[in-house]
C-alpha cells in the first residue's frame, strides 16, 4: 500500500477532484486538507508511526490554500487558539 502512496505523491501536480467539495469554491476543501494533514500527524505521531502518508494532505492544502491563510492557522496553532479540532 505504501508503494501506490508513494507513487501519488511523486506524481503529484496539484489538487485532485473531491467529490465531497463539487463547487468551484474550494475554501472548505483548503480547511479540510488542513485539518486532515494535522490530525494525521497527531495520531501517527501518537503510536510512533512514520507519518508519510500525511504528507498528501500536505500537498494539497499547500495547492489549495492561499499562504496567508496558512501562515495565519500555523499561527494559531502554535498560540493554542486555532478554532479546528485536531
Amino acid at each position: 500500500m505504501s508503494d501506490t502512496i508513494d507513487e501519488k505523491i511523486k506524481n503529484y501536480r496539484t489538487a485532485p477532484f473531491d467529490a465531497r467539495f463539487p463547487n468551484t469554491n474550494q475554501t472548505r476543501n483548503c480547511y479540510q486538507n488542513y485539518l486532515d494533514f494535522h490530525r494525521c500527524n497527531k495520531a501517527l505521531s501518537a503510536k510512533d508511526q512514520d507519518t508519510a502518508p500525511c504528507d498528501w494532505y500536505q500537498r494539497v492544502y499547500k495547492s489549495l490554500c492561499p499562504v496567508s491563510w496558512v501562515t495565519k492557522w500555523d499561527d494559531q496553532l502554535e498560540a493554542g487558539s486555532f478554532a479546528g479540532k485536531i
